[in-house]
């Protein structure tokens, strides 16, 4: 009885002051083990700002100065008849512009990047200026090829001046998961809807032609028929195959979708080493966990974490995330090489690898304090990559920082200067970008400044919000969970500290809300208006669910409901 009337104690007091104390059970990742509880200097930006300023900035047509504008219009009409923008890889890319191959060499990465994440942040890319920069992404939809999925150049004429084209598998891939989250914000866009279907059937046929064997280096879309070059064999394309597949599955309801998602998942999974080669490997693992809630299937998440974070890729040699503390910068969590003069992250992938890992915890909360932690540490490292934020001393072009306006970051940090001969004395990190590598002797030194994966920001931008407390961010996790069911506002908090944190947790809603945490499994505060103070337990998180007040609870063989919206997937009857 006395150890009866304890327990209720506790559960009062947990109740009345929203302690949550975590009852799913965590599970690490080493790698993220290695990085610091709470990274230094710690500064976190306002991403979300910076992503706006990015598209006020970039889609300036009459932006003064040297190398801007960043932008042009091109007519070459290629797959659609309409005027296109053409938006440079890098600034003062000698290949590109409106004088440099007819204008038309310009890359997917970019323009759809540009595109996602200023749509992330609440800019409407449709009807901006008087300009529909969305139906502009159509012309990289190559159907003069009869390829007919989305490429990463609009033409084969400009294929061979860098980007992938037709032959780097990844590049070939990725634009279509680029596209399919683009047609999410934007699914009454002229001719989206059956160019949507067009890759989901190109991409279900090359899964039956491939039958589990993805050990090609790419897939020719035309012939389709797999290919092998000098490139590496790309096995975790079928990562990037089966996130579309799926999301085509969820959005037109044809079940031969999800068969060729299940199949394509079916064969990253049966490899025998970690065939990770640039960024599609952590879609792998987001839509192992959501699958298997979804759909019952029984993938391993963990393998597929591990493939993700490690850096254990055996022909892209040690691709994965970086950690460590070079000269008193903490580093860790910014993806990329981890050999490469002993590591060399790309602020583009770091922030692309947010967009699948961020709401992977919502299908499975057994990770939330491994992603809420790797997630604070790149957040923090990814500051760096810009100029205004790197000390001068780390930079290798400091004295050209003025030519960004403050929005377009360097490529990429390096624990050394991966140059033969440039930059040698600089220490790590270092802040550079291989533009001047593309074109020998011709790009320019500012060419090391990234436009493509600076105007990915709109991903950071979307999910990442501080709270009252430094380094105990808030995570939207919807924002970048494209074609999910009907769900609560939900954010994951992680406490990085020592010792517990009371946080002010601001809701969402203007309505008064019950707040449900899917890691602890329970309420932990009703009828919410406005702000709460939580109790985050240290080294823990909490993954914050906004039900509306009152809600009708019940527990299914596919989870935890609140007025038939799932809230925990993990709680069955």
């Amino acid at each position: 009885m006395k150890h009866r009337f304890s327990t209720f104690l506790l559960l009062f007091f947990a109740l009345s002051f929203g302690v949550a104390q975590a009852q799913v059970k965590q599970l690490n990742l080493s790698r993220v083990d290695e990085m610091a509880d709470l990274p230094q200097p710690l500064q976190i930006i306002d991403w979300k700002q910076l992503s706006k300023q990015f598209d006020k900035t970039i889609y300036d047509f009459k932006a003064k100065g040297e190398y801007w504008p960043m932008v042009w219009m091109e007519n070459n009409n290629n797959n659609f008849k309409q005027p296109v923008m053409g938006m440079y890889t890098a600034v003062g890319d000698v290949r590109q512009g409106l004088q440099h191959n007819k204008g038309m060499f310009h890359e997917a990465l970019a323009n759809m990047g540009a595109v996602l994440g200023a749509s992330l942040v609440g800019i409407d890319k449709s009807n901006q200026n008087g300009m529909d920069f969305t139906a502009m992404l159509k012309n990289y939809f190559n159907r003069d090829t009869k390829w007919n999925i989305m490429m990463n150049n609009t033409a084969p004429e400009v294929a061979l001046l860098g980007g992938g084209y037709g032959r780097d598998w990844w590049y070939d891939v990725y634009p279509n998961v680029l596209f399919y989250a683009i047609y999410e914000k934007y699914p009454k866009q002229k001719d989206f809807d059956w160019i949507a279907k067009s890759i989901a059937e190109k991409f279900y046929k090359a899964d039956s032609i491939l039958n589990g064997n993805y050990n090609y280096s790419y897939f020719d879309y035309g012939q389709m028929k797999p290919m092998k070059n000098q490139i590496c064999m790309q096995q975790d394309a079928a990562a990037g195959h089966a996130w579309v597949l799926y999301a085509a599955y969820k959005k037109f309801g044809d079940k031969r979708y999800l068969k060729g998602a299940i199949s394509a998942m079916n064969a990253l999974e049966s490899n025998t080493i970690n065939p990770t080669y640039e960024l599609l490997m952590p879609f792998g693992a987001y839509l192992a966990a959501r699958m298997n809630v979804e759909e019952g299937t029984n993938f391993d998440v963990h393998k597929l974490l591990g493939w993700t974070f490690d850096g254990t890729a055996v022909c892209r040699e040690g691709w994965g995330v970086l950690t460590g503390k070079w000269n008193g910068y903490d580093i860790s969590g910014i993806v990329g090489s981890t050999v490469d003069h002993e590591g060399y992250g790309f602020l583009m992938n770091t922030f692309d690898m947010a967009w699948p890992m961020v709401p992977m915890v919502r299908y499975q909360p057994a990770y939330a304090n491994a992603i809420g932690k790797w997630m604070l540490n790149a957040v923090n490292a990814s500051r760096l990559f810009y100029p205004q934020y790197m000390p001068k001393e780390h930079q290798t072009i400091p004295q050209f920082a003025a030519v960004t306006k403050g929005v377009i970051a360097y490529e990429g940090i390096a624990k050394s200067s991966t140059f033969d001969t440039l930059y040698k004395d600089l220490k790590a990190p270092v802040a550079q970008g291989d533009g001047p590598k593309w074109v020998p002797g011709k790009n320019p030194a500012v060419s090391q400044f990234s436009v493509y994966g600076s105007g990915h920001v709109g991903i950071f931008g979307s999910i990442v919000e501080k709270t009252n407390i430094e380094g105990i961010l808030k995570l939207d996790v919807l924002a970048t969970d494209f074609y999910r069911n009907k769900a609560y506002p939900t954010y994951l908090l992680y406490n990085p500290y020592p010792a517990s944190k009371v946080v002010g947790y601001k809701v969402k809603s203007k309505k008064a809300v019950d707040l449900y945490d899917a890691v602890s499994q329970k309420f932990i505060a009703r009828n919410v208006i406005a702000t709460k103070n939580i109790t985050i337990a240290k080294n823990a998180s909490v993954l914050m669910i906004e039900t509306t007040a009152g809600s009708k609870l019940v527990k299914g063989k596919n989870g935890l409901s609140a007025n038939g919206i799932m809230i925990d997937y993990n709680q069955v009857k």
